[in-house]
């Protein structure tokens, strides 16, 4: 390909937000529950990469085609590949495409095959759009998929806050994660968090670096996911566990593990915890009451996605909730800079009476 624009390229990413902004100048959006995808094409080919920079092209046949017809001859767009079922999103439904059989992505095309919903613009022609307000950007995309057609979608969009909330309130009953806010004058940061989005629940997606064994278990069962975040450092920092599993779930997740069980220790970051001598995430603390917290070490390639109430300094104060895994997702993604943080001037104000 020869554009104005490449691949591979990581997407502009979004910060958490406790609630929408009421002051500046603001484009909404819905927050889609998919595969993030950038679309490059130039002439007939077309080339569909994941977040992570993976292609994704082959998992979704069925897009190809009304891609070639339907978008300029030469663009980038930004947007998220879905599957709609039965009047609301279905994410696990998307996650069976990634099948490494093609005879069986095919089949699942047919069955229920996917849309993709575009809500920026990067380039057109032989025009780069990265440095252009957004405000523009997204009149051209809404110009040049004007007389689009299923399974090509153009995202809803509104600048009334009142409208943005009612969205929040709707449209989770479909799906939805939430809304996104975007500044009229924000241009496109590659894998710089500018965008807002404000959710329905707290999550995060966390490297899963080990495991404990279930209590009753007796080695076939798994009881807890140990769970970890990228500092500013680089460093994989323990942050608690996830353990809201069905007794054949924890079954399961003892052969799903297996392959990540080999030569785990070899280059874990967490291979200094082995050692009894210091405090490791399976270690005796003075509020396990002699509980046997030992743990299993895996390679640290999985991420997961889990829900929790909320951080008690750099960890989650109580065990987090598997919600799935997430297949398009890197490791090194998974740092803290994703949570939801309160600022210190919020805690400032609640203990402002007992000054």
């Amino acid at each position: 390909m020869q554009l104005p624009v490449n691949p591979p390229l990581l997407p502009m990413l979004a910060k958490r937000v406790s609630e929408l902004p009421t002051t500046g100048s603001w484009i909404f959006e819905p927050k889609w529950d998919g595969f993030r995808a950038l679309v490059f094409k130039d002439g007939d080919e077309i080339f569909i990469q994941s977040r992570d920079e993976k292609p994704l092209s082959r998992y979704f046949p069925e897009l190809i085609e009304p891609l070639k017809s339907q978008l300029p001859a030469r663009c980038v767009l930004d947007g998220e590949i879905v599957i709609a079922k039965d009047d609301r999103l279905d994410f696990d439904a998307l996650q069976l495409r990634l099948h490494p059989a093609a005879s069986r992505v095919k089949l699942l095309a047919g069955q229920i095959p996917a849309s993709i919903v575009f809500f920026d613009l990067l380039s057109e022609g032989v025009r780069d759009l990265r440095s252009t307000p957004f405000e523009k950007r997204r009149h051209e995309l809404k110009s040049i998929l004007s007389s689009a057609a299923p399974p090509i979608h153009l995202t809803p969009e509104t600048t009334d806050l009142t409208v943005a909330a009612d969205w929040f309130r709707r449209f989770e009953g479909a799906g939805l994660d939430g809304v996104i806010a975007k500044s009229i004058d924000s241009v496109y940061e590659t894998n710089k968090r500018v965008m807002l989005k404000v959710k329905h629940e707290r999550d995060c997606d966390c490297v899963v670096a080990g495991f404990r064994w279930h209590r009753n278990g007796d080695g076939s069962a798994v009881g807890s996911l140990l769970l970890g975040l990228f500092d500013k450092s680089g460093a994989l920092q323990h942050v608690g566990v996830c353990a809201s599993f069905t007794q054949e779930r924890r079954k399961e997740l003892v052969e799903f593990l297996a392959p990540y069980r080999e030569n785990a220790l070899v280059d874990h970051p967490w291979k200094e915890w082995a050692s009894h001598d210091m405090r490791i995430p399976g270690g005796l603390s003075r509020w396990s009451q002699g509980k046997d917290l030992s743990w299993e070490p895996v390679r640290p390639e999985l991420v997961a996605q889990v829900e929790y109430d909320h951080m008690q300094g750099s960890r989650f104060r109580h065990p987090a909730h598997f919600r799935r895994w997430r297949p398009d997702k890197k490791p090194s993604a998974c740092t803290y800079e994703q949570l939801e943080v309160v600022p210190p001037y919020e805690l400032a104000r609640i203990f402002a009476g007992r000054s």
